[in-house]
C-alpha cells in the first residue's frame, strides 16, 4: 500500500511540474522580403517598346536574369494585349519544378482558359501574390510589377540559348503581329494603329475555332 502511495505522489508531482514549467519559446523567422524588380530600360524598334535584357520564349513569356541561376518570368506585352482581360491566374505553385516550354500558369479570361509556358527550367521559388491578387497589374505593367514568379534554374545559361533575345526580339514580335494579321485579317487596320500590338482583348472577340488556333499558334500550350 505504501509503495502504491509513493508512486501516486511521484506521478502527481511530475504532473504539477509539467503544467507549471514555462513553455519553450517559439522563434518565428521572418521570410526574406523580395526586392522589387528593377525598372527595365525600354527600347523602341519596329514601333514596339522592348525591355532591354529580357529574353523571350516563342510562347510569349519572358525571363530576366537576377543572378547566375535565378530569374523572374512573366508574359509579354503581345500576350497581354491579345488576352486583354484577366479574371484569374493560377500558377503551378512554389517549390514545383517546371521544364522549359512546360505549362507554368493558366489564365482565365471570361470563358476562355489559356495555358502559358515557362521560358526556363527550374524550381518556382516565389509567386508574385500582388499580381495574382490584382491581375490587371499584369496587363498594365507586364514587364515590371506584373511579373509572375521567380525561378531558380541550375541550367539558366543553357536555357537562355533557346530564347529570343537582343536584336532578334523586335523582328520576332513584328513577325508575330504579321502572322496574327494573316489569321485575323479584319483586325489589320486596328492593329496597325495600335503601334504594333494586337487589339486589346482580340482573343475574346473572335470565333471559338479561330480563338483555339490563335492560342495554339502563339502560346504553344
Amino acid at each position: 500500500m505504501s509503495i502504491l502511495f509513493v508512486l501516486l505522489m511521484f506521478l502527481l508531482i511530475l504532473t504539477i511540474s509539467y503544467f507549471r514549467s514555462p513553455s519553450p519559446e517559439v522563434v518565428v523567422r521572418a521570410q526574406p522580403s523580395l526586392a522589387p524588380i528593377a525598372t527595365p530600360k525600354m527600347e523602341r524598334a519596329f514601333g514596339l517598346s522592348i525591355p532591354e535584357g529580357y529574353c523571350f520564349h516563342p510562347g510569349h513569356t519572358w525571363m530576366v536574369k537576377e543572378g547566375p541561376d535565378n530569374a523572374r518570368i512573366g508574359l509579354d506585352s503581345f500576350a497581354a494585349n491579345l488576352i486583354g482581360r484577366i479574371d484569374r491566374v493560377d500558377v503551378i505553385g512554389e517549390n514545383r519544378w517546371v521544364r522549359q516550354g512546360q505549362k507554368v500558369m493558366t489564365i482565365h479570361s471570361g470563358d476562355t482558359v489559356i495555358d502559358l509556358v515557362s521560358p526556363i527550367e527550374g524550381v518556382i521559388t516565389v509567386i508574385n501574390k500582388d499580381a495574382i491578387t490584382d491581375p490587371k497589374t499584369i496587363l498594365r505593367d507586364p514587364y515590371e510589377k506584373g511579373w509572375i514568379a521567380t525561378v531558380k534554374s541550375p541550367d539558366l545559361t543553357f536555357n537562355q540559348r533557346n530564347l529570343v533575345q537582343g536584336s532578334m526580339v523586335a523582328p520576332w514580335l513584328q513577325n508575330s503581329l504579321t502572322r496574327l494579321t494573316g489569321m485575323v485579317p479584319q483586325m489589320a487596320p486596328a492593329m496597325a494603329a495600335d503601334g504594333g500590338l494586337p487589339v486589346p482583348g482580340l482573343l475574346g472577340q473572335v470565333e471559338p475555332d479561330i480563338r483555339k488556333k490563335l492560342m495554339q499558334e502563339f502560346f504553344l500550350a
